[in-house]
């Protein structure tokens, strides 16, 4: 499968060293299956950090791997109470020892009612509410350096 990973370079060979570890799924290399999302990061990548260029990164992964017994994933169907708390907790920068996790992307919109539910504005059960009237986007975040040296680069473009 093809997976894209919009940043403000191209990214021959991902690495953890520089991922927030307040993100949503922890500090890792995250992609997404969807090239649009991937072009839309690269834009707010570049503009945040004043940067030249957007550029978006593509991989070839095995999916077959996903079944690997080896591997300790974590996959969300959609953005859940288990999905919301998961993220909750990441963003508070409490760690978690999965080596992939798969699930819903936090969108513009989906972060604003992540943040009411952290704030405690939103009950969980609100927050579920709203969040299944947005449409979210996937992604996929690699956890550990096993994970990450399965990714093949296969080109980048600017957009």
């Amino acid at each position: 499968m093809k997976l894209y990973h919009g940043s403000t370079v191209a990214v021959r060979k991902p690495s953890l060293r520089p991922g927030r570890q307040n993100a949503d799924f922890g500090k890792g290399f995250y992609t997404t299956s969807n090239p649009e999302q991937a072009e839309r990061w690269a834009h707010i990548k570049q503009e945040r950090e004043d940067a030249p260029r957007a550029v978006v990164s593509v991989y070839e992964f095995d999916e077959t791997l996903l079944d690997s017994p080896d591997w300790n994933i974590r996959q969300f169907s959609g953005a859940d109470e288990a999905w919301l708390y998961f993220v909750t907790d990441c963003r508070k920068s409490r760690g978690h020892d999965y080596d992939l996790v798969l699930g819903p992307v936090a969108n513009d919109k989906v972060f604003t009612t992540v943040n009411l539910f952290e704030s405690g504005v939103l009950s969980a059960e609100a927050a579920i509410l709203q969040l299944k009237a947005y449409k979210t986007y996937d992604q996929m975040s690699f956890h550990t350096d096993r994970t990450i040296g399965t990714l093949r680069f296969v080109e980048a473009y600017e957009v």
